[in-house]
């Protein structure tokens, strides 16, 4: 079953505002992890020593199927962040063949910001931004 909820992102006070989220929601979180936790990958650059302890992930689900999600932006990311417009909607498909194409279709007349390939994490994943301006994240988890 495919599902959408919200991923917000922060200029660093992700955890501060996730744990508010917590107490506002109720629930535990169900991940939480920070950039220095990442393995190195050949495609990203290394995480900088003030980013490090920042919330790469963070996911509290509640009410049922919502999962509200969000991390801090952190190096080349940090730049494009716009308060009031940080979020993006996150979109689990069911299989690789769907996630590819919701992201052909959505990137199609936007822009393609990180094109879908298998993560660290587990999960098929990708970045774009349709012709409206908004931001989507496209991901299967994979199964082994």
């Amino acid at each position: 079953m495919t599902t959408v909820n919200v991923y917000l992102t922060f200029n660093g006070n992700c955890e501060e505002a996730f744990t508010y989220y917590k107490m506002v929601f109720g629930g535990d979180f169900e991940m939480m992890s920070r950039f220095n936790e990442m393995p190195p990958m050949d495609n990203c650059p290394e995480v900088a020593p003030e980013d490090a302890e920042k919330i790469m992930h963070v996911s509290l689900p509640f009410g049922g199927s919502t999962v509200l999600m969000g991390s801090d932006s952190g190096g080349e990311w940090a730049t494009h962040y716009k308060e009031g417009n940080n979020f993006s909607v996150s979109i689990n498909a069911d299989s690789k063949e769907k996630a590819d194409e919701f992201y052909t279709k959505l990137s199609e007349g936007g822009k393609a910001l990180m094109p879908m390939d298998k993560t660290f994490w587990g999960s098929y994943f990708g970045m774009c931004s349709d012709q409206f301006g908004i931001n989507w994240m496209v991901s299967c988890e994979m199964k082994e």
